[in-house]
C-alpha cells in the first residue's frame, strides 16, 4: 500500500472481543444513518489536535487526496474513502465512522475521537459498534451518532451522485436508503461490503438507540482514517 492509496480491509472473520479501554461514563444517544459521500469535516486541516487530518480520496474512494483540496459536495474533487464504511469484528461488536451532535462538545472536542456504542433497542440490543467521529452530525437533538452506512440514504447533500453517479436523491431514499439487502446490488461494487453489514451484522436496525462511552481508539479504525488525537 502505498501512502497515497488505500485499501478495502475484507470484513473480518469472528475473533475474540477486543478489550476497549473506556475513558468516560455511560450517556445515553441515539443513532440515525447515511452516506453522503461528501468529504468528511474532519478531514480539513485544524478541526482539532490531531497527528493529521481524516483521509479523503478521489472518486474512485481509494486515492488519498490533500486535506485542502474541496469536498466533492461543493463541486471539488474530495470524497469520504470507501474503507470509511463499517465492518463486523465478530458476531457482536463491529467497527465504523460516524458523524456527531453532542452537547457541550465541539469539532474540536470530537474530531477524531471513538466511542463504543451499546445497542439499547431494535434486534441488534445489545451488540456494539465502536466508531470514529469525523464530522459533526445533523442537528436533530442531542447525542445523536449518524453511522456513515453506504446505501443509508444520502440526506441534504448528495455527493454520491458526482462521485459514482447515483440517482439525484442516492440508492434507494434519499433518507433512509435501500430497503433490503438485495437492493445494496444497486450502489457500486467497492461500497456493498458496507452495505451488507446493515443487513447482516447489524439486522437492519432502524435508528436503535444507544448508550455511549469514549473509548480508545482502535488502531483498527486509525489505520483506515489516518487520524489519531493527539490527548485522547
Amino acid at each position: 500500500m502505498t501512502a497515497l492509496a488505500l485499501s478495502l480491509i475484507p470484513t473480518a472473520k469472528a475473533s475474540a472481543q477486543p478489550t476497549l479501554k473506556y475513558l468516560s461514563d455511560p450517556v445515553a444517544g441515539k443513532t440515525v444513518r447515511a452516506w453522503d459521500c461528501c468529504k468528511p469535516s474532519g478531514a480539513w486541516p485544524g478541526k482539532a489536535d490531531v497527528t493529521a487530518p481524516v483521509k479523503a480520496c478521489a472518486k474512485d474512494g481509494v486515492t488519498v487526496v490533500n486535506a485542502s483540496t474541496q469536498s466533492g459536495c461543493s463541486g471539488g474533487n474530495s470524497y469520504a474513502c470507501n474503507n470509511n464504511q463499517p465492518w463486523a469484528v465478530n458476531t457482536t461488536m463491529s467497527y465504523g465512522f460516524a458523524r456527531a451532535n453532542l452537547p457541550g462538545r465541539s469539532e474540536y472536542d470530537t474530531s477524531c475521537a471513538c466511542y463504543a456504542l451499546q445497542f439499547t433497542s431494535a434486534a441488534v440490543k445489545g451488540k456494539t459498534h465502536v466508531v470514529q467521529v469525523v464530522g459533526q452530525g445533523p442537528d436533530i437533538g442531542s447525542n445523536v451518532f449518524e453511522l456513515l452506512i453506504p446505501g443509508g440514504g444520502v440526506g441534504l447533500f448528495n455527493g454520491c451522485q458526482s462521485q459514482w453517479g447515483a440517482p439525484s436523491t442516492g440508492w434507494g431514499s434519499q433518507y433512509g436508503g435501500v430497503s433490503s439487502k438485495a437492493d445494496c446490488a444497486q450502489l457500486p461494487s467497492q461500497l456493498r461490503a458496507g452495505c451488507n453489514w446493515r443487513f447482516d451484522w447489524f439486522l437492519n436496525a432502524d435508528n436503535p438507540t444507544v448508550t455511549f462511552r469514549r473509548v480508545k481508539c482502535p488502531t483498527a479504525i486509525t489505520d483506515r482514517s489516518g487520524c489519531t488525537r493527539k490527548v485522547e
